[in-house]
């Protein structure tokens, strides 16, 4: 049976709400969100039933899935941050951040901290240029913004985050 209308029935049919019925594939970047909710990430399976929900191909939703950063194919922590390192934050000092920032955590590029509880990964364009060094969080909690940051800034967001407060507390 599919993981997400057994799960989440209300909120599967809230969002397939949105759309017109002959448009219900437009539900799919919702409902890959909703499939990796709890686990953080996404598996063939979630795949299969977005698809099976929207009335496209797994090819289909495997496309969109692996195009967006907001979408984790491979396990990684419960938190994850998101360093933008694209060439106009680069060039604003994002790369020696992101270095920092990995080495103060313990982990390599794109790596789980030893607890598994967050992975650090550089991502391009979170369109805040202005206001680096910027990285978004991805918990669940859903998505934050955070900008002009220091790596200790950085790490005291998450360690709030660690001990299990919100998104909105620990900014």
């Amino acid at each position: 049976m599919n993981r997400l209308l057994k799960e989440y029935p209300q909120e599967v049919e809230k969002t397939l709400a949105k759309y017109p019925l002959e448009q219900k594939r437009s539900a799919v970047m919702p409902l890959l969100y909703l499939a990796q909710r709890d686990k953080m990430h996404i598996d063939r399976q979630d795949m299969i039933d977005v698809a099976e929900i929207c009335g496209i191909t797994e090819t289909e939703v495997k496309a969109i899935a692996g195009f967006y950063t907001l979408y984790h194919e491979e396990p990684g922590g419960k938190i994850r941050v998101q360093v933008c390192t694209d060439i106009a934050c680069a060039l604003r000092g994002a790369d020696e951040f992101y270095a920092h920032l990995c080495e103060r955590l313990g982990v390599e590029d794109g790596g789980t901290t030893p607890d598994g509880a967050v992975t650090v990964e550089q991502v391009k364009c979170l369109a805040a240029c202005h206001n680096v060094p910027v990285f978004q969080v991805q918990n669940a909690d859903g998505l934050t913004y955070y900008e002009n940051q220091s790596v200790e800034s950085a790490l005291e967001i998450i360690e709030k985050l660690r001990q299990g407060e919100s998104q909105e507390e620990a900014a």
